[in-house]
């Protein structure tokens, strides 16, 4: 079997997870191998909250942030940038299959894997930083 071959029934084995997972169908299943666990959020209402709270909440809740998501990163001379062109390859200090940074306004949040649904791509987060572990990074 050809290395086009083996990469064709990698990308169908994926499309066909992807379709799975999309009817809801072996999501549990695929979490349990991964290790992944669902959390449990409870359900937030208007009336948990008195009007103090809510005024508070509104205050930020319309602040915009930028979230973006980061492959990898490389360091590299002006003189060598300056020489890129259309075909030239960066490396990047990330091993391939490693998951991406999910960074909002800079700070590091999540970590996650690309999907692509419906031709478009998008991020399906696989670890979310506690916010613990943000406040200790500042420091």
């Amino acid at each position: 079997m050809s290395n086009k071959d083996n990469e064709m029934d990698d990308w169908e084995a994926a499309m066909a997870e992807q379709a799975a997972s999309e009817e809801g169908d072996g999501e549990e299943a695929k979490n349990k191998e991964d290790g992944v666990r669902t959390a449990e959020l409870e359900e937030l209402n208007a009336e948990d909250f008195n009007d103090d709270d809510k005024r508070k909440l509104d205050a930020i809740l319309d602040i915009p942030v930028t979230i973006s998501m980061e492959v990898g990163r490389s360091q590299i001379s002006i003189r060598n940038l300056l020489q890129l062109n259309q075909g030239s390859v960066v490396e990047l200090e990330r091993v391939a299959g490693e998951p991406l940074d999910v960074l909002v306004n800079g700070t590091l949040i999540a970590h996650g894997e690309v999907v692509v649904v419906n031709d478009k791509f998008g991020i399906r987060l696989t670890d979310v930083i506690s916010q613990i572990e943000r406040i200790r990074k500042l420091r």
